[in-house]
């Protein structure tokens, strides 16, 4: 075996003359037709460039230098004992992260095989080759960074079973769609356009800087270790992305497929990543330090004015046209609507079929919200009450206790629940109806995902079928049956994964028992039951919205 120090030595070839040579390595032979396996309605007529021009000599020196300060920094943490300190608050969304974050990871890998298929430019494969081992190497320490938390944290169930989880759970089923996103339907709008322009560009901040600075904020300094070290790399990638868009820029019959696929994407990220790791960041952290800027305050500073200002308005230039408004509408969600708060709501409301805690807020996190969001106190406070009182075993769950609050209908684009009551849409399609958080997701599925656009064929979008919906699965079950086919119960075979609380202790622990005579239903197929009639006035009382009552 050839080790990688004698490949580093090796002499007499700069680093400029190598990628040089890499150009001139053609990847198909001349006397061959290119068979194309994932299609594409876009079309290349400019030879696009690879401006970091990395090669493995150099690229692979700099990975193994990263990844030995991470696997350095959980052998520090361990000996620093770490989880003393560590707020198990934070941990316990973390069952939940790093069961979705590595799938992304590796539909990113993916991913690569599609734009080295479909962009006829060997420099720039050069680049997807350094991006694709790159996501091969996030997803592997995020997974070791999982296993590292369930053999050192306090209650490790739920870590033990987060890759199975992720394939069942409720919560995760978003952030399927969002890594399904970069491998399906057409190959540019997935790999470029939403992983590499959208994800990559305007949403990898919030990601892998806030959550590692919210860890940190919880004394946990290994998770920044982690994410620091897979941010780092996303600067290849956004120039992978930036060449690649240039490319089908330079033709304009691109200039409308950009369009839709710029407004798709841009919303799927917000609606998905916003309602994630806002909720992560704003509701798993115990720092209420009021100089701290809230999720809203980062999204501004990192999405709205170094993507959207920056980057996103500049493409007008070139002829594009940006949905400005879909932009300013996403800001109003997060801020006027309470977007985060309301998904926060709605993943508290479902603790029973989760696999993590969720933590009850206390006074000073009402307090935090209050001078960061005002007027949550009036809008979440009660809940949250009910919350805390409904947390002792033997209590109602709180999804069918008499709080007032009514459990959403689904989003069958971005499948987050439509928690903002009022823009709730309906639609049909191929003859199915169908719920939308918004007109842009109805948009989303009813005119971006069809077989034309505008008049034009797009055979190569994907289209969004299949059970995607999880309340459907389990519609008229009994929930102590739900969680057990779900496989969230502990190994004694009655006590719940999930917990409403933080406390440890065996006696406060809910079980089987205490989930027991507690009906699930769908609400999509329950309004598809309903007669038009009935339908309408379901679908206004819906917009109509609720109060909490209080307790």
């Amino acid at each position: 075996m050839v080790k990688l120090s004698k490949i580093n030595s090796q002499p007499n070839m700069s680093n400029t003359e190598a990628h040089k040579r890499v150009k001139d390595l053609a990847w198909l032979p001349s006397y061959a037709k290119e068979s194309l396996k994932y299609p594409t309605d876009y079309k290349f007529s400019k030879a696009p460039k690879d401006t970091m021009k990395q090669v493995l000599r150099s690229y692979f020196a700099m990975e193994e230098e990263k990844d030995n300060r991470v696997y350095g920094a959980m052998d520090a943490a361990l000996r620093g004992n770490m989880f003393r300190d560590a707020e198990p608050r934070w941990v316990e969304w973390m069952k939940l992260f790093l069961a979705i974050i590595p799938f992304p990871e590796i539909s990113a890998a993916r991913s690569m095989a599609l734009l080295s298929n479909v962009v006829p430019n060997d420099e720039l494969k050069n680049g997807y080759t350094m991006q694709m081992i790159d996501e091969f190497r996030h997803s592997t320490i995020q997974m070791n960074l999982k296993k590292w938390y369930m053999e050192n944290y306090i209650d490790p169930s739920g870590f033990d079973i987060s890759q199975k989880a992720f394939g069942k759970c409720y919560a995760t089923t978003i952030g399927r769609q969002f890594g399904e996103g970069f491998i399906t339907g057409d190959a540019i709008t997935a790999a470029n356009i939403y992983l590499q322009i959208i994800a990559e560009t305007a949403f990898t901040n919030t990601l892998f800087v806030a959550m590692p600075s919210e860890a940190a904020a919880n004394g946990d300094y290994v998770l920044p270790s982690v994410f620091l070290s897979v941010q780092s790399d996303e600067s290849r990638h956004i120039n992978n992305g930036y060449g690649t868009l240039m490319m089908v820029l330079g033709d304009p019959d691109n200039h409308e497929l950009l369009e839709r696929d710029i407004r798709y994407a841009f919303w799927q990220n917000h609606a998905i990543v916003d309602a994630a790791i806002g909720t992560i960041i704003e509701y798993g952290t115990k720092d209420r330090d009021k100089a701290k800027e809230s999720y809203a305050e980062l999204w501004r500073k990192w999405v709205y004015e170094d993507y959207y200002r920056s980057y996103l308005v500049p493409l007008e230039k070139y002829g594009i046209k940006i949905h400005h408004d879909d932009v300013e509408a996403a800001w109003d969600r997060i801020t006027k609507s309470n977007y985060v708060h309301k998904v926060a709501q709605f993943f508290s409301a479902g603790w029973p079929v989760n696999f993590w805690r969720i933590d009850a807020m206390d006074e000073r996190d009402y307090e935090w919200f209050e001078k960061k969001y005002p007027g949550w106190h009036a809008e979440f406070g009660a809940w949250w009450d009910h919350y805390r009182e409904l947390s002792k075993p033997g209590s109602t769950p709180i999804v069918f206790a008499d709080t007032g609050y009514q459990y959403p209908h689904r989003c069958w684009s971005c499948l987050v629940p439509c928690v903002i009551r009022e823009d709730i849409c309906v639609d049909h399609v191929d003859g199915e109806l169908y719920t939308y958080c918004s007109e842009q997701c109805r948009w989303t599925h009813k005119v971006a995902f069809a077989d034309n656009y505008n008049g034009r064929p797009t055979p190569a979008m994907g289209r969004f079928s299949g059970k995607r919906q999880w309340e459907e699965l389990y519609h008229g079950w009994d929930l102590a049956d739900v969680v057990k086919d779900l496989g969230f119960v502990r190994d004694d075979g009655k006590t719940l994964v999930a917990q409403p609380h933080l406390h440890f202790d065996d006696s406060k622990m809910w079980t089987l028992d205490h989930v027991k005579g507690y009906e699930m239903r769908s609400p999509l197929i329950d309004l598809r039951a309903m007669n038009e009639k009935d339908r309408d006035k379901s679908l206004a009382d819906y917009r109509a919205g609720f109060t909490i009552k209080p307790v």
